[in-house]
């Protein structure tokens, strides 16, 4: 019997150092909730780093969806404006002219 408590005095280190932690640390709970939280935030697919550049994805993404539609409605009214006035964006393109007339190109400096 005296053998089996010199025995007990001989403690592994690591067991020293596992009490040594506070026993709401050593919880199996807590252990657990903080396997699972380390789990999530880095080692998932859909960690933290991934949903960031999903973030920014979207966000430049709706940023040149607001460019496309300020970009359509520009062409549409170009398109608007050139169905009314046929003959004066002919005429202000493609330098078109009458064949009685004479067509001035005025350059500004």
């Amino acid at each position: 019997m005296p053998y089996a408590m010199a025995a007990k005095k001989s403690q592994d280190p690591l067991l020293k150092l596992w009490n040594k932690i506070p026993p709401y640390l050593r919880n199996r709970y807590f252990l657990t909730l903080v396997a699972f939280t380390f789990l999530m935030v880095f080692i998932d697919r859909h960690d933290v780093a991934t949903q960031y550049r999903l973030h920014n994805t979207v966000q430049r993404l709706e940023t040149e969806l607001e460019s496309f539609d300020e970009r359509i409605d520009a062409a549409e009214a170009e398109k608007l404006d050139m169905e009314v006035n046929r003959e004066r964006f002919a005429r202000e393109s493609y330098f078109m002219q009458k064949d009685d007339e004479d067509v001035f190109i005025l350059v500004d400096e």
